[in-house]
């Protein structure tokens, strides 16, 4: 995730995982949590605990959101 730092949408810029993830949450609408809360600060961690359907659409919204970031 770490080759996301640096990045922007135009908007938002992306300095470290904090701000990835709070991107992600505010664009994507999907939860994530920083790498640097396990030790990982380059990284970010999702939790898969929903229904298949669910987790495609949300990965296709995560997708997408990243996608923006130049």
């Amino acid at each position: 995730m770490s080759s996301y730092f640096g990045k922007t949408d135009g908007e938002t810029f992306i300095k470290d995982s904090a701000d990835l993830c709070m991107y992600i949450l505010n664009t994507a609408h999907v939860s994530s949590v920083m790498g640097a809360a396990f030790g990982e600060p380059n990284c970010v961690r999702f939790s898969f605990a929903n229904s298949l359907p669910n987790i495609e659409k949300g990965w296709a919204r995560i997708k997408d959101a990243l996608s923006k970031l130049k």
